[in-house]
């Protein structure tokens, strides 16, 4: 989830990646914007554990299906459909969004499969980044900017954040918690509810039957309340559906929210 060597498949937004460095991108900027067009038409994004509070606020907190299963934020209930972004990107104001999205076009990878460090690379197919005159300049005099290096840490720290991630799935799995999810949703004038599946979520049964001096840990730690903000976003999945619905973007037969 947070780092993709080169030899694999690349993580979702990337179209290419390249490393960062001073003898080739010494004259380089980077830009701001305020439209995010690489997150049109995607309706599932990773989330970290930590953000769990904040982005409970705003949309469905779901787990990707399949054996390495990742925390996702639900912008839309269908694939193509986004319903937080305009067809320019432009995002919905007063909206949680994560960071695997600002965190575009870096990332933190291999440069080689058996390389000891991860590197700061970039998506070279971003209008964000060039040798244009605007923006904020990534180096100077051969050295780092504060503004790379702030880009530097903010991608570590999504790197520490995502390995406490795979220990909270981890700690899931340990206990069979995760199970496929199911939700009904009941539109007005429909004899049949529309049925979305294709992910996964805690099983609310057998979280209550975890062991008290766990339930303790889980407490003390933090755990607990991200798995009820897990838990109780899955009530805005309704309100996606209204939206599209409204939107004229859904439903659909036999929907699925994740591929």
């Amino acid at each position: 989830m947070a780092s993709a060597p080169q030899n694999a498949d690349l993580p979702l937004f990337y179209k290419d990646l390249m490393p960062l460095n001073s003898r080739d991108h010494g004259g380089w900027h980077s830009r701001t914007t305020d439209k995010a067009a690489w997150l049109v038409g995607q309706h599932a994004i990773p989330l970290t554990v930590e953000e769990f509070p904040q982005a409970a606020r705003h949309y469905p907190i779901i787990f990707s299906v399949g054996d390495q299963s990742v925390p996702l934020a639900l912008m839309g209930l269908n694939e193509g459909v986004n319903l937080f972004v305009d067809e320019e990107g432009k995002l919905t104001e007063n909206v949680y969004v994560p960071a695997y999205v600002r965190r575009y076009p870096f990332l933190l990878a291999k440069l080689t499969p058996d390389a000891a460090e991860l590197s700061l690379c970039f998506d070279p197919s971003s209008d964000l980044l060039g040798e244009f005159a605007e923006g904020t300049a990534l180096f100077t005099d051969g050295q780092p900017t504060d503004a790379c290096k702030n880009t530097l840490q903010f991608c570590e720290q999504f790197e520490q954040a995502g390995q406490k991630t795979a220990a909270f799935i981890e700690e899931l799995n340990k206990h069979n918690l995760l199970i496929d999810g199911e939700v009904a949703i009941q539109q007005e004038g429909t004899e049949q509810p529309y049925i979305y599946r294709g992910f996964r979520m805690v099983d609310e049964a057998k979280l209550r039957e975890v062991r008290g001096d766990v339930l303790r840990g889980w407490n003390q730690s933090g755990l607990l309340p991200l798995l009820y903000a897990h838990l109780f976003s899955l009530d805005l999945m309704r309100d996606l559906f209204g939206r599209q619905v409204q939107a004229g973007l859904g439903p659909v037969t036999a929907p699925e929210v994740v591929a």
